[in-house]
């Protein structure tokens, strides 16, 4: 407890960001189906948002330098806030493209310097406490904020005011606070050739999950209003299908740990790619069902990211966990770019169910990759395998500094490549 009474401003803040961060996600695929707005421009959304989100893990730590962190976060944070109202202001596609990648941008590099607080205030002893502590009220606070959508009318302007007062709220926990700036924030880097050394699977189911689950997080209300579910109803299948995604990462872990992780990898896929293909066929013919199908999908496509992250690291050098998780989840980037477009184009084309055969093939593809994989490399004794630590991996709750809260970090790694 007195872990948690020492960063408990920090993880309010955070909460608040999150909180935040969730109603907004929700809010404008919602809105934006009620202004009549396509689905190309709907895609383009959760496009701009990645792009915007890598922006910020690659430039805030520059900035951060520069002016220190918590000039840094205010400005980011008072960003973010006005965003949500030209939201509100402007409802045209093409502007709310580039004021959410502008979101993105805000909301990468204030969650970077929570997280590079709190690593400061970790000890090697409590560094798994407080990352399990910090991902739990992440978790909390995202859920929260998809379900406030439940509360009334998205058509109106109350949920935009909501969510800017919100993210102005987050401003007070960090601004007030006493303690010293901590040390520059960990930029994430690159390096395609040792990543596919380590482990090519690693590499290319990343990119395939980035497709699945930046396509079902932009693109899943869309699809549930398409199919005449209620907003109501989105809120519940959206906030359902991250608690499972966080829930069966128990299991998934406990048998990652035991089997080849990359067998488990291929049966959740095979999972994924069957309930997909399932709501794809018969999505629309019960909501309720729709919705339980979608909860289970949702928790399988939101525990494949720390399995692949726990895989790289087997086969990695335990100095390098930092540069390698830090590139893959620039490679899960530019996949959560890529689904939205894809999905959104297919969409236009055929019916609201080509989402899932999106997310089926890529699934699909993963799955057999990794089966011949399975083939050329022999499995990583358990004695040799990295802790499996849970990650949810929605392309909003994942940054480099996320990787250096990681337990698994050598903290003697950390600031080598700053």
């Amino acid at each position: 407890m007195s872990t948690v009474f020492s960063i408990a401003a920090l993880l309010s803040g955070s909460a608040l960001l999150l909180l935040a961060g969730g109603l907004h996600g929700l809010l404008l695929p919602v809105r934006g189906l009620a202004e009549g707005f396509s689905d190309a421009s709907l895609g383009l959304l959760g496009a701009g948002w990645a792009f915007g989100y890598m922006a910020g893990c690659l430039a805030v730590p520059m900035i951060v330098k520069r002016v220190g962190h918590i000039r840094s976060f205010g400005v980011l944070a008072s960003l973010a806030a006005i965003t949500v109202l030209l939201n509100l202001i402007f409802i045209e596609p093409i502007v709310w493209v580039l004021l959410r990648a502008i979101s993105g941008f805000c909301f990468a590099g204030a969650a970077m310097i929570v997280e590079s607080w709190l690593n400061e205030r970790a000890t090697n002893k409590t560094r798994g406490k407080i990352f399990g502590i910090y991902t739990m009220i992440n978790l909390a606070a995202t859920t929260a904020g998809q379900m406030l959508l439940t509360l009334g009318d998205p058509t109106g302007f109350i949920f935009f005011v909501v969510g800017s007062i919100i993210y102005s709220l987050s401003l007070l926990p960090t601004a007030l606070s006493t303690a010293a700036s901590p040390t520059p924030l960990t930029q994430a880097r690159l390096d395609p050739k040792l990543l596919w050394k380590n482990s090519p699977i690693a590499v290319v189911a990343v990119f395939l999950v980035g497709i699945s689950n930046g396509a079902f997080g932009t693109l899943g209300a869309v699809y549930g209003r398409r199919i005449g579910l209620e907003v109501s109803d989105i809120a519940i299948m959206m906030s359902l299908a991250l608690l499972v995604g966080a829930i069966v990462q128990i299991p998934v872990g406990y048998l990652s740990d035991r089997l080849d992780r990359r067998l488990v990898l291929v049966a959740m896929a095979i999972i994924a790619m069957t309930l997909g293909t399932s709501v794809s066929l018969f999505g629309e013919l019960d909501p309720l069902i729709t919705v339980g199908m979608i909860a289970a999908f949702g928790g399988m496509i939101y525990s494949m990211y720390p399995v692949i992250v726990a895989h790289a690291s087997d086969h990695a050098d335990p100095r390098d966990f930092l540069k390698t998780s830090g590139g893959l989840l620039l490679i899960f980037g530019v996949g959560t770019m890529i689904g939205p477009l894809a999905a959104a184009a297919l969409m236009t084309a055929t019916h609201p169910g080509a989402l899932f055969q999106v997310t089926a093939t890529a699934h699909l593809i993963m799955m057999l990759f990794a089966l011949w994989r399975m083939t050329q490399r022999a499995p990583v004794e358990d004695d040799e395998k990295v802790d499996f630590v849970p990650v949810i991996s929605t392309g909003r709750m994942t940054t480099p500094e996320t990787a250096v809260l990681d337990p698994r970090t050598d903290q003697d790694e950390v600031g080598l490549d700053d």
